[in-house]
């Protein structure tokens, strides 16, 4: 799978943002301008992903001391369930080999419409070495899990001062 880091230069690009804007409900989205304007300011790596050409998906990871935060992962909705996303997070693994990563996902636990693709989404990262933290945050009606990868403790502090970084760039109402 071939890779092209993602910089406001040159992240004009239809099928990236289109996927972006469809992959994340829009109250878990940051306004695509306001994403594009934080690559470089927060040095986020937003990497695209591509096989044979064709783009496949992208990973947003905010490199932060002591928690790497994987941000926004997402496939292409007709190349999902074909081990391309399990491609793309073995080398995101890859790349942060020795280092704590965190996410945040839809909680499993929560009742919703979407329950089976929160579980099947929940697996898969327990499959790839994540464990749940059992640290939940909520934002309006939507409760979040936070995983974690590493053998670090993760206390809601640390998510606290995660998110304490990230107002510092942008906020949100």
């Amino acid at each position: 799978m071939k890779t092209k880091q993602i910089t406001k230069t040159n992240a004009d690009d239809e099928q990236l943002k289109s996927l972006y804007q469809t992959a994340f409900p829009e109250n878990e989205q940051i306004p695509w301008d306001d994403l594009i304007r934080l690559i470089d300011k927060m040095r986020l790596d937003f990497t695209a992903y591509y096989e044979d050409d064709k783009f496949v998906g992208f990973t947003i990871v905010f490199p932060h001391e002591p928690f790497n935060w994987y941000w926004y992962f997402a496939v292409v909705p007709e190349l999902r369930g074909q081990g391309k996303g399990q491609k793309i997070l073995s080398a995101l693994i890859e790349k942060y080999k020795g280092k704590t990563c965190v996410l945040d996902m839809e909680s499993p636990k929560q009742e919703c419409d979407n329950i089976e693709q929160r579980k099947r989404r929940h697996a898969f990262y327990l499959r790839n070495g994540f464990r749940d933290t059992n640290l939940y945050r909520k934002y309006d009606n939507l409760e979040m899990t936070i995983m974690i990868m590493g053998d670090a403790v993760f206390t809601m502090q640390d998510w606290d001062n995660i998110v304490a970084e990230l107002r510092k760039f942008w906020t949100w109402d």
